[in-house]
């Protein structure tokens, strides 16, 4: 696994609603021979709730996951920034799983690891505790360490202590970054990864590579690090935004994880019924 983060941000506005955009949605499924369905796991199969442990797929996109899962026209991919093994553990059916942004891949039988995170591991492990201790007396936060990369969570601390306990993450990490690791910013989330040009976009790219020619992708996801991914897909492919109204590399949007089920279940409908695929 090595390589340039993926896509070169272009000028983005905001994603239209999926509906404005199905007749050339439908022209790029029905022009397809194959469908390559990557997915995004928090905010996109499961809802963003308060404790990150609790966060499961809704009963929804998990049956719609396994429909696409079983039709020999589709590949289905998790790529997630939660760590591969824990992803894994949380919804069944995709042949494929990228976890901690792509730097951890499962396909095919084997698991590869980007080789410079895998070094830089014990450096993450190292910084998680510093924030345990820094953070301490911060109430509610979370450090997690995952392995690869680590998050500090401050969706449970009370709205007026995140401003104290942004900053003081980021003092710590300055104080200790030597360079190597970078800050990044999620969704009510700090992200510690190393400081190398490698991500969602990237593993996306490496998965779509083996498949034939003639295979529309499709990504779908709600966070800044979808972004790559969004930029992997598109044009060729469709990249759909969960949620917000910002600009975005995608090109369609749908409110929430229910509105990914109705997606899912409309590609899975698309592809039971023949080869013209209508979402």
């Amino acid at each position: 696994m090595d390589g340039p983060e993926s896509g070169t941000a272009a000028a983005e506005s905001p994603p239209r609603p999926l509906e404005e955009r199905l007749p050339a949605v439908r022209e790029t499924l029905a022009n397809a021979e194959r469908l390559l369905v990557c997915l995004d796991f928090d905010g996109t199969l499961a809802p963003i709730v308060e404790v990150p442990d609790a966060a499961r797929p809704t009963e929804d996109n998990r049956r719609a996951v396994a429909r696409l899962a079983a039709h020999p026209a589709v590949t289905t991919a998790v790529v997630s920034g939660r760590a591969l093994r824990d992803v894994r553990d949380r919804i069944d059916g995709p042949a494929i799983y990228a976890g901690n942004h792509g730097l951890e891949l499962a396909r095919r039988g084997s698991i590869a690891v980007h080789p410079v995170a895998r070094k830089r591991a014990a450096r993450i492990e190292r910084l998680c505790a510093v924030f345990e201790t820094a953070l301490a007396s911060i109430p509610n936060v979370r450090v997690e360490n995952k392995r690869l990369s680590g998050t500090v969570h401050f969706r449970s601390v009370p709205p007026a202590a995140r401003p104290v306990a942004r900053r003081l993450t980021t003092a710590v990490f300055e104080a200790f970054d030597g360079g190597d690791l970078e800050l990044s910013r999620g969704k009510r989330i700090l992200e510690i990864g190393p400081s190398i040009p490698w991500g969602k976009g990237n593993a996306v790219e490496l998965i779509a590579a083996d498949e034939p020619p003639g295979t529309a992708a499709v990504y779908v996801g709600d966070d800044i690090t979808d972004e790559s991914a969004f930029r992997a897909v598109e044009p060729d492919g469709i990249g759909i935004q969960v949620g917000g109204d910002g600009p975005s590399a995608a090109s369609c949007r749908v409110e929430s994880p229910a509105s990914v089920a109705s997606l899912l279940a409309r590609l899975a409908d698309g592809v039971s019924s023949g080869l013209e695929r209508r979402p």
